[in-house]
C-alpha cells in the first residue's frame, strides 16, 4: 500500500528518501518515485516495479538537491505504468498522495475545458494540475494548496512541493495516516514514524482534516475549518516504531481510523476506476457456471459472508449458502462439483478453515480464498487466493480485515452480477461508484466518534446488551454484539430486529441496552416499529441512522448516532464503525485489555 516520504534537509535528499522508502516497503507497492529540488529547479524520476529499479535509475540519472519527496505507489485509478507513478507534476507542484479523490473527474473536466492537458489516468494528477490552477491565477503555493484541499472529497494524505520553494512542503490529512518529523533544522513527512525512525523520533500526527505548511524551521499546523492548530509533539522509541500506534492509545483505535485508506487500497487492486467496472482480470473467479456460491469463514469472517450473501443474492441472483468453518466438513454438505467456494479468514492459517478449503476443494467448481496474507497456507491451496490489502492488523478484535473482507467480497458480488448477466452496463457502473465513494463515508462515519464515548462510560455499566437489525443491518448486529463481547466481556447478542417479538423481548427492561443499526431504507419503517417495541418496555435505545432516519425516529432515543448520507450497498462497510467505535469506548470504559482481550488469539491454529 502507498507511502509517502517527504524532507526538507540540509544533504542530499535522494538516497536519503531511497532508504526510507525502502522500510514502506511491507505495505505492498508496484511503481516507486522521487521528485527533488535543486537551486529552485525541479527533476523527477520514476520506475514500474520493486525499489531497485528506482535506485539503478537513480545510479544512471541521478538527481541531486536537498528537498524532495518520494512515493511508494499501489496503483488505484490506472495501471501500474511510469506515467501513472508517483511523483505527479503540473507546472511548478509536484505532489505524493496515499488514498482516493472521490470527485477527481468532477474537477478533472472542469480544469480539462479551461484547457490543461492531462498525462494520466491517475486522480492524483488532478491535485497537481488543480493547484498548478490556482498559481497560475496569482495565489502563493500555500494559498493554492489550501484552496486545492478545500475542492478534494474523498480519503487521502498528500505532500506538495513547489518548483523554486527550496524551503516549503505543504502535507495534508483527511483520513489517511500522516506524520511530521522534526529535526535539527531539518523537517520531514511520513506515512508513519517508521520511515521516519533513523531521522529523527520526535514526530508530531496530524489529526483528520489538518494541514501543515513545513519549513526546516518547523511546522504550522491548520485545522479542517483553516485555523492554527497545535499538536502534540512526541518522542517515539525506535523499538516501538516497528509497531507504532501513532497518536492512539490502542492499536485497535489506529486500525478503526485506518479503514478509510486500507479500503481504498483495496479499491484500486478490484476496480477499474477508468471506466468504472470491476477488473476481471484481477480476479479470475468465474461465476458464469456455479450454480450456487457457498461461503465458509469463522467469527468476524463469518458475518462478513453474511453481508455478502445479501449482495450475492440481489446483485447477481445466485444462491449462497454459509457455513461456520468448523461445522463444515462434520455436516457432510452436498457438493455438486459446480459451486463456488470462498473460504474467508484474515490470517489465512485459521485451523478449522483451512480444514474446510481440504475437504471442498475436490468436490467444489473452483475454490477462493479471500485472505489478508498471500503467502498462507488458505490462500496457496486454493484455485485463486484474493488478497484484502489491509496490512498487518495487530489488535486481537478484527476491524480493517473485515471492512477489507466486505470491499473484496462487494466486488466478487458486482463481477459475478457480470458474469452472470444479471447487471448490465449501467447498473455495475452505478454499484462501483457507490463502493469507490466507501473511503469517504468511512472517513467521515469517524466523525460519530466524539458522541460515543459519553454513553458508552454507561453501557459499560450492563450486563446485557441487545444489537438489532433488519436486512444487511442484521449481520452488522451479530459483528457489533460479538466486538462488544470480545473487548468488554459484557454479555451482548445480535438478533434480525424482526426477531425481537419472538423471544428477546422477554430480556428487555431499564438495564438492558438495545443498539439499533437503521439507516433509512426500504425496512427502516419497521425497524422504527421494533424500537417502539422495546421503549414501550422501558428500554434504553442506541439509535445508529442518518439525518433523514434521525428526523423520522425523532427524539425518543437514549442516543442517536447520525451517519453519512449513503448508497445503501455500502452501509454494511459504514456502519460497521459505530459498532467498532461501541464496542472500543466500552472496554476502555471498563478497564479491559483492548488490544489483547483475555482467552483470545489473532491466529487461530487449532480445531
Amino acid at each position: 500500500m502507498c507511502g509517502i516520504v517527504g524532507i526538507l534537509g540540509n544533504h542530499e535528499v535522494a538516497p536519503i528518501i531511497l532508504d526510507a522508502l525502502k522500510r514502506l516497503e511491507y505495505r505492498g507497492y508496484d511503481s516507486a518515485g522521487i521528485a527533488t529540488l535543486n537551486h529552485g529547479h525541479m527533476e523527477s524520476r520514476r520506475a514500474v516495479g520493486k525499489l531497485a529499479a528506482l535506485s539503478d535509475l537513480l545510479v544512471q540519472s541521478p538527481i541531486r538537491g536537498h528537498s524532495g519527496i518520494g512515493h511508494t505507489r499501489w496503483a488505484t485509478h490506472g495501471a501500474p505504468t511510469e506515467i501513472n507513478a508517483h511523483p505527479h507534476r503540473a507546472g511548478s507542484v509536484a505532489v505524493v498522495h496515499n488514498g482516493i479523490i472521490e470527485n477527481f473527474r468532477e474537477i478533472r473536466d472542469a480544469l480539462a475545458a479551461e484547457g490543461r492537458r492531462f498525462a494520466s489516468e491517475t486522480d492524483t494528477e488532478v491535485v497537481a494540475q488543480l493547484a498548478a490552477h490556482y498559481i497560475d491565477r496569482g495565489l502563493s503555493p500555500e494559498e493554492a494548496a489550501a484552496a486545492t484541499l478545500s475542492r478534494l472529497e474523498g480519503a487521502f494524505a498528500l505532500c506538495f512541493l513547489f518548483e523554486g520553494e527550496e524551503d516549503l512542503m505543504v502535507a495534508a490529512r483527511a483520513g489517511s495516516p500522516l506524520a511530521i518529523g522534526h529535526g535539527d533544522g531539518e523537517m520531514y513527512v511520513g506515512s508513519d514514524a517508521l520511515a521516519l525512525a533513523p531521522m529523527t523520533n520526535r514526530i508530531t500526527y496530524l489529526e483528520e482534516g489538518d494541514y501543515a505548511v513545513i519549513r526546516r524551521s518547523g511546522a504550522v499546523i491548520h485545522d479542517a475549518a483553516g485555523h492554527r492548530v497545535e499538536r502534540p509533539l512526541k518522542t517515539v522509541s525506535i523499538d516501538t516504531v516497528l509497531v507504532d500506534k501513532g497518536n492512539h492509545k490502542h492499536f485497535m483505535a489506529k486500525e478503526i481510523h485506518e479503514q478509510p485508506t486500507v479500503v481504498a487500497y483495496a479499491l484500486g487492486h478490484y476496480i477499474d476506476q477508468a471506466r468504472n467496472m470491476v477488473a476481471e482480470a484481477a480476479m479470475q473467479v468465474d461465476f458464469a457456471a456455479a450454480d450456487r456460491i457457498v461461503l465458509v469463514a469463522c467469527g468476524t469472517g463469518h458475518y462478513a459472508c453474511h453481508v455478502a450473501k445479501y449482495w450475492f443474492e440481489q446483485v447477481a441472483r445466485v444462491p449462497v449458502e454459509i457455513d461456520i468453518a468448523s461445522e463444515f466438513r462434520y455436516r457432510d454438505p452436498v457438493l455438486t462439483g459446480r459451486e463456488v467456494a470462498i473460504f474467508v479468514s484474515q490470517s489465512g492459517e485459521t485451523a478449522d478453515t483451512l480444514a474446510a478449503l481440504r475437504h471442498a476443494r475436490s468436490r467444489v467448481g473452483q475454490a477462493v480464498a479471500v485472505v489478508n496474507v498471500p503467502e498462507s497456507s488458505i490462500a496457496r491451496e486454493s484455485d485463486v487466493a484474493l488478497p484484502i490489502l489491509a496490512g498487518a492488523e495487530i489488535s486481537v478484535a478484527s476491524t480493517k480485515a473485515f471492512t477489507c473482507q466486505l470491499t473484496v467480497l462487494a466486488s466478487l458480488a458486482i463481477l459475478a452480477g457480470r458474469q452472470r448477466g444479471t447487471l448490465d452496463a449501467a447498473a455495475e457502473q452505478e454499484l462501483v461508484r457507490a463502493l469507490s465513494a466507501a473511503p469517504g463515508a468511512l472517513a467521515r462515519a469517524l466523525n460519530v466518534e466524539e458522541h460515543i464515548a459519553p454513553f458508552s462510560m454507561e453501557l459499560a455499566r450492563a450486563r446485557d446488551v441487545l444489537f438489532l437489525g433488519r436486512g444487511a443491518m442484521y449481520p452488522l448486529a451479530l459483528e457489533g454484539a460479538l466486538k462488544l463481547k470480545e473487548l468488554s466481556y459484557i454479555h451482548a447478542e445480535g438478533y434480525a430486529s424482526g426477531e425481537l417479538k419472538h423471544g428477546p423481548i422477554a430480556l428487555i427492561d431499564e438495564d438492558v441496552p438495545v443498539i439499533v443499526l437503521a439507516p433509512r431504507d426500504a425496512l427502516f419503517e419497521k425497524t422504527v416499529s421494533n424500537m417502539q417495541e422495546v421503549m414501550a418496555r422501558g428500554g434504553r435505545i442506541v439509535l445508529v441512522t442518518d439525518r433523514e432516519g434521525a428526523r423520522v425516529a425523532g427524539n425518543d432515543a437514549w442516543a442517536t448516532l447520525v451517519m453519512p448520507d449513503m448508497h445503501p450497498f455500502i452501509a454494511p462497510l459504514v456502519y460497521a464503525v459505530p459498532a467498532q467505535l461501541i464496542a472500543y469506548y466500552s472496554a476502555m470504559a471498563k478497564g479491559t485489555d483492548v488490544d489483547q482481550p483475555r482467552n483470545l488469539a489473532k491466529s487461530v491454529t487449532v480445531e
